[in-house]
């Protein structure tokens, strides 16, 4: 079975488990992008994963983009907010570096789950069933020498990522890409609703290095969360 193949399975498992309705937002997604000649707005690409009033209240009054600008100044380095939709992550908002060694993408990209920073903090966010549902539709796939393809180390990953609050990804997607992750709260009983993350070329920064902008980072997803669960756009 191929990578394609696999990750169909693994979309339609978390469908079936805690995230039934992911998959038709992802497709929502990607008919929106595929219909349009330019790239999707933020306020769009909320509305199309059907995300929760105030996260898209959040997006479309630019309250996020503000956040993550903030952020981006702070720490020199890209940033970016991502919810998961359809086994994947979905960027719903991203500001990049002004370093000429850096990654583009758009609003509405979608990175994987189990090697991304934003995807293993949200998927340590799924109940044990919903997980295992999930680990057990085909092999994890590799990307790079440092991906996570083990079930077993998946899961202490994920254990690990919740008692410490914030996740990492040390070249497990992209080679010579780090990044760091922290969760942002929505209303309903403070659940984790999205990521906030930093990435950096790990030429320019090593995982040591981005680690150390955990604070601003956990500043910033606590203020984002604070204004989603006030309600408030800013």
């Amino acid at each position: 079975m191929n990578g394609h193949a696999r990750q169909a399975r693994r979309t339609a498992a978390i469908g079936r488990s805690a995230a039934a309705g992911a998959v038709p937002k992802a497709m929502r997604v990607l008919e929106a992008v595929a219909g349009r000649k330019r790239p999707l707005s933020i306020t769009e690409i909320a509305a199309a994963l059907d995300l929760p009033h105030v996260l898209q209240a959040a997006a479309g009054s630019g309250a996020s983009h503000t956040v993550l600008a903030t952020l981006a100044k702070k720490t020199g380095e890209s940033c970016n907010l991502g919810v998961m939709a359809g086994g994947n992550v979905v960027y719903v908002d991203r500001v990049e570096s002004q370093w000429p060694l850096g990654l583009r993408f758009e609003p509405g990209s979608r990175v994987p789950l189990h090697c991304t920073a934003i995807g293993k903090l949200l998927l340590s966010e799924l109940p044990g069933a919903a997980l295992d549902t999930y680990l057990a539709n085909g092999p994890l796939t590799r990307y790079t020498a440092t991906t996570i393809t083990d079930p077993r180390r998946l899961k202490e990953e994920l254990r690990r990522i919740r008692r410490q609050g914030f996740s990492t990804d040390n070249q497990e997607f992209m080679s010579g890409v780090v990044c760091i992750a922290a969760p942002v709260h929505g209303p309903q009983n403070g659940r984790v609703c999205a990521g906030l993350a930093i990435s950096a070329a790990e030429a320019r920064l090593t995982l040591t290095g981005v680690k150390r902008f955990l604070p601003h980072l956990r500043q910033a997803a606590a203020k984002l969360s604070r204004s989603l669960t006030d309600g408030r756009a800013g």
